[in-house]
């Protein structure tokens, strides 16, 4: 049975079309329509009790969360496609260095670039409500300062996680692409940065998605 991804082309759902692509796995993306509530019908909460995107179906198992359903691809189909998305597991210190590095993107780079994703992106295209430019300045500002700690980070190893790409990179891509868009410059002001986000950005899976899906927010751009 092909593997089943429900969602319309959000940052969260390409982050795991990425991993899949990565991976080189056939799936069949199954849009759910914001606009007519069908995130929030019976029949779509029985399998994403919250009604949010993405939910994964691999065979009957059914798994949500972005992240999670990045984690569960890169280890259940280790062998196949990319390598080493998840260090090995009896490798404790790569596997420190990757769970660090994820962490780091979830506190530090995810929790500001939703903040301009939520302004920007959520409210003038779901809410048709205006965007507050002080909230993004403010976000931008932020996301500025941790890309300067990235810089230094980058400046002594090849990715976030060490020197082999991981998810801890692929994790940045969707978001990152989006406050671009909404104008962050901050990418290519530190040159570690700008190395690596040339780097992660211009591989072949990304390139795929994005192609694909970067008509969804064309709308309010």
């Amino acid at each position: 049975m092909a593997i089943k991804l429900y969602g319309s082309l959000t940052s969260c759902v390409t982050m795991v079309m990425c991993v899949l692509k990565e991976k080189g796995l056939e799936y069949e993306r199954i849009n759910i329509d914001f606009s007519t509530g069908e995130h929030k019908s019976p029949e779509y909460m029985e399998k994403q009790p919250f009604g949010q995107v993405p939910c994964l179906d691999d065979d009957g198992f059914l798994v949500y969360e972005c992240r999670a359903i990045c984690h569960y691809l890169a280890a259940k189909y280790a062998n196949q496609g990319t390598p080493n998305l998840i260090p090995p597991a009896d490798d404790f210190k790569a596997i420190a260095r990757f769970h660090q590095a994820v962490s780091v993107e979830t506190h530090n780079f995810n929790k500001y670039v939703w903040m301009v994703t939520r302004e920007r992106v959520i409210k003038p295209l779901y809410f048709k409500q205006e965007w507050n430019q002080d909230i993004i300045d403010q976000a931008f500002k932020e996301i500025d300062d941790k890309l300067a700690v990235y810089d230094k980070i980058l400046a002594k190893q090849k990715y976030m996680a060490g020197d082999t790409f991981t998810l801890a990179d692929l994790f940045h891509l969707s978001f990152g692409t989006t406050v671009i868009r909404c104008g962050c410059k901050s990418f290519e002001k530190y040159p570690n940065v700008s190395r690596w986000w040339n780097d992660i950005s211009s591989r072949k899976a990304w390139q795929e998605v994005y192609e694909e899906s970067k008509h969804y927010y064309d709308p309010i751009f």
